[in-house]
């Protein structure tokens, strides 16, 4: 096991070394997908996946990282962590459970400190049917030329409208209808796309190559930036099903001291979304049982959250602003999704561990049938 604070790096190509050389020492068998673009270092960038455990165990775990780019420098931090801790690879073994590590889903946004796709798109907005109609966000459009004005930092009057839109409506009502997702506004925020991107299509790839032969599957997907400042949050990750939220909050709600909460019974502290993730579990691998969780990470308040967003994407439509103000958006953004402390850190690992734990008697637990 290492120390907590020396599993986090401080870029994705240093992230990305410390997970694979971890993998290897454990003796995990690795893949890597290449993603078509090269990182802000000039670095290869790659979806990577290495398995611990049995390749044709009927009980997986998949815990994964950074489907929003910049948030990976927590998730990649419990991942590697992970991959030293005997004590938590042993458990996970004599439980008959293989453990899928996927490291950077969206590994552009990491190196780029985005929270987006090389496409600007939101990958847990963008699982959607594309043959069908794409949902529609009114409340986004109205709001979408305030979210990124001419000028940046916003002028005082942008500042008075965004503050009376929220005044008027509530700050819930504004946190949904800025990230709920919307297809209609494809240099905006929280956009889904109208096409499936390329860490959708290769995460799917993944989950057809290592998971059908599972029949019980389980999902842990990290996440920053909602909530208090240093606690995970368990979201649901599943359908609006009553049998699977009861599962996962008996896996892991800890006796009601972890609790479980859901984006359909308005207990989370997200927004009720739409595209997301974990509805690829359902697609691609229909033979399993399957349970799932977004752990999320509180960091800042969600105003600074959505503000430091904005000015990301005010950046990415103005390339020729100057380096100062550049450093210093791409210095929020990474701030808004990453607690640089050794004590938020540390934080973070005590609670995977946790519901790592939790994954594996959950699993294990589950009828053979």
């Amino acid at each position: 096991m290492i120390a907590p604070a020396d599993a986090f790096s401080p870029s994705y190509a240093r992230a990305r070394v410390k997970f694979l050389e971890a993998a290897a020492s454990a003796g995990m068998a690795i893949s890597s997908h290449n993603h078509p673009l090269p990182g802000r270092d000039g670095e290869v960038l790659a979806m990577d996946v290495a398995l611990d455990g049995d390749p044709s165990a009927e009980r997986l775990l998949i815990v994964s990282s950074a489907c929003h780019g910049v948030e990976g420098y927590c998730g990649s931090g419990v991942q590697v962590f992970a991959a030293h801790d005997a004590e938590w690879r042993e458990h996970a073994r004599a439980a008959g459970v293989a453990v899928l590590y996927i490291h950077a889903l969206n590994p552009h946004g990491f190196s780029w400190v985005r929270r987006v796709t090389h496409e600007n798109v939101d990958l847990n907005r963008n699982f959607q049917d594309f043959s069908q109609p794409l949902p529609a966000n009114e409340a986004y459009a109205e709001l979408h030329e305030l979210l990124l004005p001419k000028q940046w930092p916003p002028g005082p009057d942008n500042v008075a409208a965004i503050g009376a839109h929220i005044q008027t409506h509530g700050l819930t009502r504004f946190q949904a209808a800025v990230s709920q997702g919307q297809h209609a506004f494809a240099d905006g925020l929280f956009y889904g796309g109208v096409d499936a991107t390329w860490s959708n299509r290769t995460l799917r790839d993944v989950l057809r190559r290592h998971c059908r032969q599972a029949r019980h599957l389980a999902w842990i997907d990290l996440h920053t930036g909602l909530g208090e400042s240093g606690l995970g949050e368990r979201i649901c990750a599943c359908r609006d099903d009553a049998v699977a939220l009861e599962r996962a909050r008996a896996w892991w709600g800890g006796g009601g001291q972890t609790p479980v909460t859901s984006i359909y019974d308005g207990s989370s502290t997200s927004a009720l979304l739409t595209g997301l993730m974990w509805s690829a579990a359902y697609e691609e691998c229909p033979q399993a049982q399957y349970t799932g969780i977004a752990m999320e990470y509180g960091t800042v308040p969600i105003e600074e959250v959505i503000d430091a967003l904005r000015g990301d994407h005010w950046l990415h439509l103005h390339p020729e602003a100057p380096e100062a103000l550049r450093a210093a958006i791409k210095a929020r953004v990474l701030a808004a999704f990453y607690v640089d402390t050794d004590e938020w850190k540390a934080r973070v690992v005590v609670q995977a561990r946790q519901v790592l734990f939790q994954a594996v008697s959950g699993l294990a637990s589950s009828s053979s049938s």
